[in-house]
């Protein structure tokens, strides 16, 4: 860590802040975010939604346990930068393989430490997720920020494709196969599929550019589409794919950026949110049962969907299932078809890796899921018309 050598961040409205070198030397762009989580900064840094997005850690201490070797939730970091209050000068865990800094230091992410993260927090809370560049080579605030604004937007963009797996590949079941699942890759992360095969589903994942003629060739007993980066409205692709999934009344969960297709594939808009959801303490609420679950997030975006009403689309009844508490945003959809759950979704991260678990539970329910429409028995062949 060099504690010697200037770094600076400036916001696309020219808000600066300076502070010291925290990772690799250089210069780096993207959206910034912030990040509520005390804990699991080295799941959140794994994790592929968070690509082209700067972070920010609200907690003023980050670096304690240091790297290990096991809590990777994908084969690299992919946050574009990192914002830090108070970094550790050492780890204190006896799994650490390394600190913190010298992790992102070999993965070359650009970092910066020793400014005021609550005061940049309540900013975007204010005016909203904004570009940002962490540089300690151009300590010019000006210069810096004419390269933020020549930056893309987060809205509008294409993401997937850059996170998703090359080449598809199978996670098998553990003790024993219950079902077959064609899962789509758009960010996924490890912990995923892990928690998939412990309930005896054998993972087939496909990339994000996945054919339904692929998938079907598997035979699945249900589909499942991963968390990702980037903007839901520009994923035609897959949404097309998943309009297929659904007309051939295959069993569906999505979760994250698989919610938002989900919600599109039904037939509602996406939106981009004022500052996201990101941390491992958001409050969400089980419209069905009324219970509150302390979970995992992770979006930018969100779905455009009436609370409180059924909406007939193509594929059955369509509801919101779950709403977050504090800004009553859609956190889940349903899908009904002659009052059977075939379908559903949610904007969290139920695989949440470094918790919470209170929302592990899906995963059976997606199970349950399947064996019900195995008992009930349907095709696996694509629809000729949308609902077929």
């Amino acid at each position: 860590m060099n504690h010697t050598a200037s770094a600076i961040v400036v916001l696309e409205d020219g808000t600066t802040f300076t502070g010291h070198s925290f990772g690799a030397e250089g210069e780096t762009f993207g959206e910034a975010v912030f990040s509520t989580g005390m804990s699991g900064y080295q799941e959140t840094l794994t994790d592929p939604s968070y690509d082209r997005q700067v972070v920010i850690a609200t907690a003023p201490h980050i670096g304690n346990t240091g790297w290990n070797d096991e809590d990777d939730e994908s084969s690299r970091i992919w946050v574009a930068g990192y914002i830090v209050r108070d970094p550790s000068p050492r780890p204190s865990s006896w799994r650490a393989k390394r600190s913190l800094d010298d992790a992102l230091t070999a993965q070359g992410i650009v970092g910066i430490s020793g400014i005021d993260t609550r005061a940049l927090t309540r900013h975007l809370r204010d005016h909203g997720a904004m570009r940002v560049g962490i540089s300690t080579i151009d300590l010019d605030p000006g210069s810096l920020l004419a390269k933020v604004r020549a930056t893309p937007k987060m809205t509008g963009a294409d993401l997937a494709g850059e996170v998703s797996a090359e080449q598809p590949y199978v996670v098998e079941a553990v003790d024993g196969k219950r079902f077959t699942v064609a899962v789509v890759d758009l960010g996924i992360k490890a912990m995923t599929p892990a928690l998939l095969a412990g309930r005896g589903i054998e993972a087939h994942v496909f990339p994000a550019d996945a054919s339904f003629d692929q998938v079907a060739a598997i035979q699945p007993d249900g589909v499942f589409f991963s968390n990702g980066p980037g903007d839901p409205g520009t994923a035609a692709g897959p949404v097309a794919l998943l309009q297929q999934v659904l007309g051939a009344k295959i069993p569906y969960f999505g979760i994250c950026f698989g919610h938002q297709l989900f919600g599109r594939a039904l037939g509602f808009e996406t939106y981009k949110l004022k500052y996201g959801h990101r941390g491992i303490n958001q409050p969400v609420k089980d419209l069905g049962t009324g219970i509150v679950e302390i979970t995992a997030h992770n979006h930018g975006f969100a779905v455009d969907a009436p609370v409180g009403h059924d909406v007939i689309t193509a594929y059955g009844q369509a509801r919101v299932s779950h709403i977050d508490l504090n800004d009553q945003v859609v956190e889940g959809l349903e899908l009904r078809r002659d009052g059977r759950l075939v379908g559903f979704s949610v904007q969290y991260h139920p695989e949440a890796a470094a918790g919470p678990h209170d929302a592990a539970y899906l995963f059976d329910r997606f199970a349950q899921m399947m064996a019900d429409a195995a008992h009930g028995g349907r095709p696996i062949t694509a629809p000729t018309t949308p609902g077929e």
